[in-house]
């Protein structure tokens, strides 16, 4: 097997035509064969990504490599104007200059004009200035026989100067700087003229590029164009594309009109090559040249999108519409005609807009013909007959026309359930009441029960608008046992219950009962009832919905007890316990600041900080200090309530994580002193201490007072050999060893006394008892463990 053919059957392979890791592979095996076995490859790559330039470029170099160049202007003339793009067009002004450098004086000039083509097309890209540099010096190198050449030959150097030091381009500053020293070199006296002229044009490209350069450094220049498959990174250049279309069409360098569009002009025909399956952006370019005032241009646009996008019928209906607006109605008929194609493969919605360009055009007569034409199609749907008939009817104000057409699509279609509800309500606006419950028995008779939900629903309602007491009653009975025997509710259906009273006497946004009882009836639904639940629990749901927009009577400090159960879903289970938030309180952010040292108690025995520190919740529900927190206080270590202390006053529910850890890294947190219990624990003088805790209930010892305390500066001098014989003494308490580094240690002290009674400095942890833990900074234990 040849490397053709082995390379031919890679692209049979490909099971997507647009994967790119495979045309990667044939593109980069292409290049290693003879141009005679790489055209075939390079034409398939091209006809799947018509605007990939790499593709041209490498394409083109096999062509020039053997001097073939008949092929490679036909390859430039087929690629040059839809790829933009500056390695393809440098590619283009080299074959130019290989082709004319034996002509002489003719071959010059056309040199020198395909640089001013190449410039006009591609001279605004950012990365256009290795091209501005290789013209001048192109036009340096001509010779200059007479002093009326060598005068002509600086004007046109000068020219082509001034226009790139105005151009944003990665080398714009080189530029500048090539153009002061040509200027300078010429005539200092006129070169100071013409710099300070151009001197402020330079700075605003300048600033401009420095813009445009954040935005061009988000696009992949190297992406593949294939159909959009929603993938981030496809979204990300979308994304980078619309971007810089809005920056440019906001003319940052305030240039003249003609110019901007220019740039806009060749931004979009960039982006295209990128974004060639696109929709939008072939739409948004195609607007875009219409509201500049160039709709001959904009149709161009169209045309070249329907190219791209043979089956996009929005960009199609898009066309005509712009057709049909300049009042080109032939051409917007082609347009229509196109999406009709055949009957077999004609769209419902083709039809049915081509009957409303055609009543919008051509009359009455020319829509109602074509609908006789169309109802004959094979692929014709109720679709059609109800917008015929509701054109006749709103349009045309013909009621007659409208019901022969209903009438004669129920003929076909009394098995769409959709059709019937269409149909019903074209009845309601006649106000047609008998033949409305005509049409509902009828569809009813044919109709199977579960494709009727609907109908039944819509003939329920339909008797709670217009119907006596007795006639509703009796839809809604026969309702439920039509639909009783899909098995879906079987013989609940047949029961009435309070819902169906609810669902009865509510209208739009009101309804016969409180949020709380329409709440109570939702979650009283235990066994799934589907022909009543849904409406059932959308009234429930949007009514909830109502209530909460509702603000609170009483203030923000109370909640009505009539709304307390509309938080709660109405769809869940009854099971599900919903919280009462009339007992919820509100924060108070008035609070007092905290002690920052702890040198003294107070008359109870209590260090100061104790009675400093503030307590919301208690003030809102109490009005002062309870009894249990004075017990919750004085069963709090020292250390934790420095702690407390030092905590900054909170000015909302959440205080602010950084202030709270640099005021602990700063704070000096006092530890207790080692020692034996009933040696270094000192009574309180206020009293003996309670014998119970409040919060674990287990036994508890008195707490040190204020006086007994160290600082944590003398509790870190101990040795570490004094803590290896700490953790040897079982006897030891917690708050004789130094804090642990880390948590493994601590867990592991923990662990050797997991078995023992450990005395610490007034908790006492039995096997039988509760181990209390408090705070981690000095492994005081103050709260219990069960």
């Amino acid at each position: 097997m040849s490397s053709t053919d082995k390379t031919m059957g890679d692209s049979k392979a490909m099971d997507d035509k647009y994967n790119v890791e495979a045309a990667e592979v044939l593109a980069n095996e292409a290049q290693h064969l003879p141009i005679t076995e790489a055209a075939p490859i390079y034409e398939q790559l091209l006809t799947l990504f018509p605007t990939a330039a790499k593709y041209w470029k490498q394409y083109v170099e096999a062509h020039m490599a053997v001097n073939n160049d008949d092929a490679t202007k036909q390859i430039f003339s087929r690629c040059l104007l839809n790829c933009l793009q500056i390695p393809l067009w440098r590619c283009y002004i080299r074959f130019i200059k290989m082709a004319n450098e034996s002509k002489g004086l003719e071959g010059q000039e056309e040199t020198r004009k395909a640089f001013d083509f190449m410039l006009n097309y591609v001279g605004a890209d950012i990365a256009s200035g290795p091209i501005w540099m290789e013209y001048i010096t192109f036009l340096k190198s001509l010779p200059a026989l007479s002093t009326q050449e060598e005068s002509q030959r600086m004007t046109a150097v000068r020219k082509v100067y001034q226009k790139a030091i105005v151009t944003p381009t990665h080398h714009i500053e080189q530029l500048w700087r090539d153009y002061e020293n040509f200027e300078n070199s010429v005539s200092r006296q006129l070169a100071k003229g013409l710099l300070s002229e151009y001197q402020p044009k330079f700075n605003s490209a300048r600033a401009v590029y420095r813009e445009r350069k954040k935005y061009v450094d988000e696009i992949d220049w190297n992406m593949l164009a294939v159909p959009p498959s929603g993938s981030y990174k496809e979204e990300v250049q979308w994304m980078g594309w619309k971007r810089l279309l809005a920056f440019e069409k906001g003319n940052p360098q305030r240039i003249d009109s003609a110019s901007s569009n220019k740039r806009i002009i060749f931004t979009y025909e960039q982006c295209l090559m990128y974004l060639y399956h696109y929709p939008d952006i072939w739409y948004d370019y195609a607007t875009w040249h219409a509201k500049s005032g160039s709709v001959d241009t904009a149709v161009k646009v169209f045309q070249r999108a329907l190219k791209a996008l043979p089956d996009s019928e929005m960009l199609r209906y898009a066309y005509a519409e712009l057709e049909e607006s300049r009042g080109a109605i032939q051409p917007a008929k082609k347009i229509y005609e196109s999406l009709l194609g055949d009957d077999v493969n004609t769209t419902t919605l083709a039809h049915i807009q081509f009957i409303r360009f055609l009543r919008r055009t051509e009359g009455v007569e020319a829509a109602r013909k074509y609908f006789l034409d169309a109802r004959k199609s094979p692929n014709c749907t109720y679709h059609v007959y109800v917008a015929y008939a509701m054109m006749a009817f709103c349009l045309d104000k013909d009621r007659e026309i409208a019901h022969n057409v209903f009438e004669a699509g129920l003929k076909r279609f009394m098995h769409e359930p959709l059709y019937i509800l269409e149909y019903a309500d074209f009845l309601t606006r006649l106000n047609d009441d008998r033949n409305i419950r005509a049409l509902f028995e009828r569809a009813l008779s044919s109709l199977p029960p579960e494709e009727s939900v609907e109908v039944w629903k819509r003939f329920a309602q339909f008797e709670q608008t217009y119907g006596d007491l007795a006639s509703m009653l009796k839809v809604e009975q026969r309702r439920k046992e039509a639909l009783s025997r899909t098995g879906e509710e079987g013989a609940s259906a047949l029961v009435g219950s309070l819902q169906d009273v609810v669902s009865r006497y509510s209208f739009m946004d009101l309804w016969p009962c409180s949020s709380k009882d329409l709440d109570h009836l939702a979650r009283q639904e235990i066994i799934p009832r589907p022909v009543f639940s849904p409406s059932f629990q959308w009234l429930a749901k949007n009514m909830n919905k109502k209530v909460e927009k509702l603000a609170l009577p009483n203030g923000p400090g109370s909640v009505d007890k009539d709304y307390t159960g509309l938080i709660s879903n109405s769809t869940v289970s009854a099971k599900v316990v919903n919280p009462d938030v009339s007992k919820m309180v509100i924060y108070d952010p008035r609070q007092k600041s905290g002690i920052e040292t702890l040198p003294s108690t107070t008359s109870s025995g209590v260090p100061a900080a104790y009675s400093n520190l503030s307590n919301p919740v208690a003030a809102i529900v109490g009005g002062g200090m309870t009894n249990a927190f004075d017990e919750i206080l004085k069963a709090t270590p020292p250390a934790l309530v420095a702690f407390l202390a030092s905590l900054p006053v909170v000015e909302g529910p959440t205080p602010d994580v950084d202030v709270v850890l640099s005021i602990c890294l700063q704070s000096d947190i006092p530890a207790g002193q080692t020692g034996k219990l009933g040696t270094s624990s000192v009574q309180l003088s206020g009293g003996p201490a309670p014998t119970t805790s409040v919060l674990s209930g287990s036994k508890s010892h008195p707490i040190p007072s204020a006086a007994s305390f160290k600082t944590t500066r003398d509790r870190q001098a101990g040795k570490r050999k004094d803590l290896d014989r700490q953790e040897d003494d079982e006897t030891a308490t917690v708050q004789s060893q130094p804090l642990p580094r880390d948590v493994f240690r601590m867990r592991q002290i923990q662990k050797s006394r997991g078995g023992t009674t450990t005395k610490a400095r007034g908790v006492t942890t039995s096997q039988t008892g509760s181990a209390s833990y408090g705070s981690a900074l000095s492994g005081d234990l103050s709260g219990s463990t069960g």
